[in-house]
């Protein structure tokens, strides 16, 4: 029965197809609201953050790469450590996954509304408060707009390429349109070095802004999930490739345009007082254009401010309804999320999916900000990225596959400090929400599917999550700070490395 349903699944993307995805399904929400944070972290430096993050990226897309080649499965992420360490070490990452996926759609939906809001606030129509916040109105319209994702991925995996590919290359034709305007018409060269300088806050503020560039750095995330849906799977390492250099180099150029651009008095900053630019309200980039009173910009990036989001916010409902149908396959929940409908998608996965994810869309809006569901959603997604490449290097040790690239070790080790150290940075309490969040639901799940086979083989990852929850509370970025950002990311780098060693011995013989 998986055999036929496998086989239904619709092999219609091309390469063209995976990169619009991959990119615009990346450049979104955190391009337009992480650039404020990260500057109040890193100052003009965050420059180097993005630069960074792309490079720290681009070790655990390698991974993707492998693992994508060699198993092409929907949802495939979800999976791979189901062939290397068992059935709990992937029901633990599954579940981080799907936590970064059902995070992302109500983000990308909020954001919406945060752009909806200039519109419709000078004509008393108030979607966020003034203290950021959405309204109760806000809020509906939030998990209205998540219910306008469904119709993307309900029909065919074709309609949903080809009408992402389209929409895809005129949201990017428009940021990079938007870009363009700010650094023509508002760039300021001295905000690089009259405020502190480029580093203001010393190496400790690039890599502490590392993390909220890493929740933008996700699109390549969804390819791998799309690659049972690939024409030819081959073309899947260019795509996954082709896709972080992409988004870096847009990334760069955005975040290169709103330090340039920032206007001081403008948006009622003192000068120079780079923690500060975080506390303003609403998009940071319709602000910025606001207050320098350039209304055809304004109006544009009010625009992308719209497109951007909810592009993105559709293409991780895709993918998300994926992995679902391959925690269905690894019988983590009801089978019922690997039935598909007529159009060789999975159903009933795309309508829980987007049921819960209106819930979270409409729970979460009067708690915390933007920023805050942002960090929760890197954390649940680096805990499970971080498994893959010790799945790789497991695999390959073992001779169940063969490395497509040499120095696979180095990688797939790199990758796996770089997702600690991505955790750890995100700081306290988004650590312990989402471990939390983790914790509960994997506890339930295993109870009522009955998952414990390999438990032994998922010791290690086990009490590295535990050791990452320790850190983050007694290091720098926690409650107790008993270690200072330097030494508290040494400790995270020597403590992943043994976790690593740990966990390739601990792959299945």
């Amino acid at each position: 029965m998986e055999k036929k349903e496998e086989k239904t699944l619709r092999k219609e993307l091309s390469l063209l197809n995976l990169v619009i995805i991959g990119i615009t399904g990346a450049v979104g929400t955190g391009i337009l609201f992480s650039s404020a944070a990260m500057a109040s972290l890193a100052g003009p430096a965050m420059v180097l953050s993005w630069l960074l993050g792309g490079i720290f990226y681009l070790t655990i897309g390698l991974t993707y790469v492998q693992l994508a080649l060699n198993y092409p499965e929907a949802g495939g992420p979800s999976r791979y450590a189901l062939y290397s360490h068992g059935r709990v070490t992937n029901m633990l990452n599954a579940f981080s996954d799907l936590i970064w996926y059902l995070f992302i759609p109500p983000i990308e939906a909020l954001a919406v509304v945060e752009a909806i809001n200039f519109f419709t606030s000078p004509h008393g129509i108030v979607l966020i408060n003034s203290s950021g916040y959405p309204t109760s109105l806000g809020a509906l319209l939030g998990v209205l707009v998540m219910l306008l994702f469904i119709p993307f991925n309900y029909y065919s995996v074709k309609f949903f390429g080809t009408s992402t590919t389209v929409f895809g290359i005129i949201k990017l034709l428009l940021y990079l349109a938007v870009a363009l305007g700010f650094l023509i018409f508002l760039f300021n060269s001295m905000n690089f070095v009259k405020y502190g300088g480029f580093v203001p806050f010393g190496f400790a503020g690039i890599f502490s802004a590392i993390p909220l560039a890493m929740f933008a750095f996700g699109g390549i995330r969804v390819i791998p999930d799309y690659a049972e849906e690939t024409k030819d799977h081959k073309v899947l390492g260019k795509a996954i490739v082709y896709t972080v250099l992409g988004q870096t180099l847009i990334y760069i150029i955005f975040a290169i345009a709103f330090i340039g651009s920032l206007n001081w008095t403008g948006l009622g900053i003192k000068p120079g007082d780079w923690t500060d630019i975080q506390n303003v309200p609403g998009n940071p980039f319709i602000d910025i254009a606001g207050a320098s009173n350039l209304y055809s910009l304004l109006i544009l990036t009010s625009v992308i401010g719209i497109v951007g989001p909810f592009v993105v916010g559709y293409i991780y409902q895709g993918g998300g309804m994926r992995v679902l149908f391959a925690m269905a396959r690894s019988k983590y929940v009801t089978d019922k999320m690997k039935e598909l409908n007529k159009y060789s998608v999975p159903l009933w996965a795309l309508i829980v999916f987007s049921v819960v994810g209106a819930i979270v869309a409409y729970i979460s809006a009067p708690l915390p900000t933007i920023y805050g569901l942002i960090s929760d959603a890197v954390v649940a997604g680096y805990i499970g990225f971080s498994v893959n490449p010790v799945a790789m290097h497991s695999l390959i040790s073992r001779g169940k596959i063969k490395p497509i690239f040499p120095l696979y070790q180095v990688i797939s080790f790199l990758a796996f400090i770089f997702a600690g150290l991505i955790v750890y940075w995100s700081g306290w309490p988004s650590v312990p929400y989402a471990v939390l969040l983790l914790t509960i639901v994997s506890v339930i799940f295993s109870i009522v599917y009955r998952v414990k086979e390999d438990f032994i083989n998922s010791i290690w990852y086990i009490v590295y999550i535990g050791f990452l929850t320790l850190l983050t509370y007694i290091g720098s970025v926690g409650a107790l700070s008993l270690l200072n950002f330097y030494y508290a990311s040494l400790v995270c780098v020597i403590g992943s490395a043994l976790f690593y060693g740990w966990g390739v011995i601990s792959s299945k013989k």
